[in-house]
């Protein structure tokens, strides 16, 4: 009996799948992927001078009158007791802004005219947080 050998065969990897597969995953990632160009603004800020100074603008404003009528705005005596120089004291202590606080406290033998001076130069100007401080008598508490 004659017997047929067969000659071995190596086995083979079919590459056209795996180069379809590869291509495929290629174009997919082309797609999926952004080019975002990041644009850059070129700025040029300003530079302070370290030898120019600020005036602090006051938080609140304090009107102490004393028993002789006379006007202290942030505890700066004013020349005289003039409505004119009490307005002119207020703008430039408050810089223009009539939203800061304002506290009026005036010596209890103070006359009440130079308080309702106070508030009424005070309204004129704008001011609406209007105050006026008192003190306890230790004695009743």
């Amino acid at each position: 009996m004659k017997l047929n050998l067969r000659p071995k065969t190596e086995p083979e990897v079919n590459m056209t799948s795996l180069i379809d597969v590869v291509l495929l995953l290629l174009i997919f990632f082309m797609v999926s992927t952004s080019f975002v160009k990041q644009s850059q603004i070129s700025i040029r800020l300003p530079e302070a001078d370290s030898a120019a100074v600020v005036e602090d603008v006051p938080v609140q404003i304090d009107i102490m009158i004393t028993e002789q009528g006379i006007y202290l705005v942030n505890n700066r005596e004013l020349a005289n007791s003039r409505p004119e120089t009490i307005r002119n004291a207020l703008r430039t202590v408050s810089g223009g802004d009539s939203n800061l606080p304002l506290t009026i406290s005036a010596d209890a033998n103070a006359r009440h005219q130079h308080v309702v001076t106070a508030m009424d130069i005070a309204g004129k100007l704008g001011f609406t947080r209007i105050s006026i401080a008192t003190i306890n008598d230790p004695v009743e508490q």
